[in-house]
């Protein structure tokens, strides 16, 4: 009820170029095949590379815009697995404060609900803050700042969503602590993925 309200009072717009309708217009990113490729012993799917009105769409994202967040959700809909259960990658608790709703678990919940997959919010994160300003080395150094809280986890198949793969880092940590609670994991899904990720 309270997101139809803001719909109604503040209607999506396609974060790249303004029109109004959708958080992301087919005209600025038309829908594609996207990415498919190897990942730490898995696979890894993306809409597209981190550039252009997607790099666009995803700043709106990180700033708090629902509306890009659900528009990225439908697209990625299409790229997943359908036999396993999506587990969004967190984020810090400052951020989700400071953007009112955490974009990732919105794109996840989205991708979820179209494809019928169930959707467990099992991570937090326990050391250290977001990825963002680090340089490369400092990215891959990070280490153990997610902990699983959802023993649920143990024998199911994940699909671990975030919203941009830059290094690897963020992803393979949330994998680890997954692996650690005994899932398996399937791939990981992500909006975009930088040339170096």
């Amino acid at each position: 009820m309270w997101y139809a309200l803001l719909d109604f009072l503040f209607p999506p717009q396609c974060a790249a170029c303004g029109v109004p309708g959708d958080g992301l217009c087919a005209i600025c990113h038309p829908p594609s095949a996207g990415i498919d490729t190897p990942f730490a012993g898995t696979r890894l799917y993306a809409l597209g590379n981190y550039a252009g009105a997607l790099r666009v769409a995803i700043l709106a994202l990180k700033d708090g815009r629902r509306d890009v967040a659900s528009a990225l959700g439908r697209r990625l809909a299409a790229l997943l697995p359908c036999d396993a259960t999506l587990v969004p990658v967190p984020t810090t608790a400052r951020r989700r404060r400071l953007r009112g709703i955490d974009g990732v678990v919105v794109l996840a919940e989205t991708a979820a609900s179209l494809r019928g997959l169930p959707l467990l919010n099992a991570l937090e994160q326990v050391a250290g803050d977001a990825q963002r300003g680090r340089d490369r080395r400092a990215r891959l150094a990070a280490q153990h700042r997610f902990r699983c809280v959802e023993p649920a986890v143990r024998g199911r198949r994940i699909v671990l969503v975030d919203d941009v793969c830059t290094t690897g880092a963020t992803l393979r940590d949330a994998m680890r602590a997954l692996r650690g609670s005994g899932a398996s994991i399937e791939a990981a899904a992500v909006a975009a993925l930088t040339p170096a990720g």
